[in-house]
Parts: structure tokens; C-alpha cells; sequence
């Protein structure tokens, strides 16, 4: 399957590192173009060097995903440069606080939060469809979380926004159900990734022991199923949350 992707145009928002960046590497190891969305413009310079350096065709769009002006445009950007748009993976998403009450949590933390993973999921979602509506064809993925279906205690904002987007894919992805734009999500259990390396240890640790095999999932276990989601392979699938938890997930 090493030419899945052949001729597609992927934008892959969070692409300069963790999870974004590995289902960025496996899309183009597969043949894909890449657009790498990322608000953080050095690493994602870097990260296009690297992937230009191994073959990859690959372009970074430096990109506020909370902000709606700047989403339309480098979507319109990405569409106008390559004619197309096939593929839109929302790995952009930050934790937030940790191990705080709710009474404890700031509103402006929580404002920030809500901005980046659910307001981006929206926007990233609402863009991506104008410029696939086209051509009647189009791959949407989000990453929620396990946090969104069973809710981690202490972790308000991320767990609501999380669940938040995956009522979006739910819901998007019943509104263009009979259409060739298919929209859905991953609800993984801890990976391990920057991203998690600030959350405070005893979060981990009781997040890690809820996960029956016992340990955190890895970057590419994640970029090898969302390769499969959007694939045109999976094309019965839409308004789906794919569990990738190591048997945490109960229902």
C-alpha cells in the first residue's frame, strides 16, 4: 500500500511534531503532498526541511488554528497551490492544566483550550469542507480523546473540549453522509509525545494504570490507523470514533 496516497494533497494541522508529524511522515511515505499546519513556525521549518530532505514534498503554512481569518486563508492557500484538497487531519491540541479542581481553573485557561481544540476543530473543519465540497471527495480526521468519551477528573478543559469534538465528527459527519467527504475522529489513551510531557505524574500515572496492556501508545500506532481512516479504503465509515486505547475504552 505504499502508493495509497498518490496524488493527494494532505493538510495536517499540528504537523510540526508528535502526532501530527508522524501521520504527516506516513501520508507521504504513501505518496502524499503534504501542508503542514503549525503554530509553531521554527519547528515547523524544521520539520519541512526534514521532510524534503527524505523525499517528501511538503510545505508549511505557519497557522493559528483558533482564528478563523487565518484558517480560510491558508486553506484557500493549500487549494489554490495544489488544485485539490483530499485529506484534513486535526492533530493540532493542547492539555491545559492538570490535577486542578474545577473550582481552581482559570476561565482564561479554559478560553485558551476551548480555542485551540474545539474552535480549531470547527474551523479546520467548516474550511476544509468548502474546498472538498469541489471535487465531491474528501478525507476528514480529527484526534479527540479517550478523555472525551470517559472523562479524566481534573482535566476539565481538556476533557470537555475533547468531548466537544467529538460530538462535531458526529455530527458533521452525518451531515455529509451521502456525499464523498467522509468525517471522523481517534480517541486514543495516552501517547507518548511532548505533549504530555509537562502533565504532572501522578496524571500519568493514574491515566497509565487505567490502560489494561499497561503502557502509553506510541506516534506511529496512531499514524498507521489514521492512514487507514483516510484512505479512500474507508469509505463506510463516516461520523466514527475509532478507539486507540489499549483497552481502556469500555464502550
Amino acid at each position: 500500500m505504499s502508493d495509497r496516497f498518490t496524488d493527494q494533497v494532505a493538510i495536517v494541522t499540528g504537523g510540526a511534531d508528535g502526532i501530527g508529524k508522524a501521520i504527516a511522515r506516513r501520508l507521504a511515505s504513501e505518496g502524499a503532498t503534504l501542508a503542514l499546519f503549525d503554530i509553531n513556525e521554527r519547528s515547523l521549518q524544521q520539520t519541512v526541511a526534514e521532510f524534503n530532505e527524505q523525499g517528501y514534498p511538503a510545505t508549511g503554512y505557519a497557522v493559528d488554528i483558533s482564528q478563523e481569518q487565518p484558517v480560510a486563508e491558508a486553506i484557500r492557500a493549500v487549494d489554490g497551490t495544489f488544485g485539490r484538497l483530499d485529506i484534513m487531519v486535526n492533530s493540532a491540541g493542547i492539555v491545559g492544566p492538570t490535577s486542578t479542581k474545577i473550582t481552581d481553573y482559570a476561565v482564561a485557561d479554559f478560553d485558551r483550550i476551548y480555542g485551540i481544540n474545539l474552535r480549531g476543530a470547527f474551523l479546520m473543519t467548516k474550511y476544509a469542507v468548502k474546498a472538498m465540497e469541489k471535487r465531491n471527495y474528501g478525507r476528514i480526521l480529527h484526534l479527540a480523546s479517550i478523555a472525551g468519551k470517559e472523562g479524566n477528573p481534573f482535566m476539565a478543559g481538556y476533557s470537555s473540549t475533547k468531548a466537544g469534538v467529538i460530538g462535531l465528527v458526529k455530527g458533521i459527519g452525518k451531515e455529509y453522509a451521502e456525499t464523498g467527504i467522509t468525517v471522523n475522529g481517534i480517541a486514543p489513551a495516552v501517547i507518548r509525545t511532548a505533549m504530555n510531557e509537562n502533565t504532572a505524574p501522578e496524571q500519568l500515572a493514574y491515566m497509565t494504570a487505567k490502560i489494561p496492556m499497561k503502557r502509553l501508545g506510541t506516534v506511529e500506532e496512531v499514524a498507521a490507523l489514521a492512514a487507514w481512516i483516510v484512505s479512500a479504503e474507508a469509505s463506510f465509515n463516516t461520523g466514527v470514533i475509532f478507539d486507540l486505547s489499549g483497552g481502556r475504552a469500555t464502550y
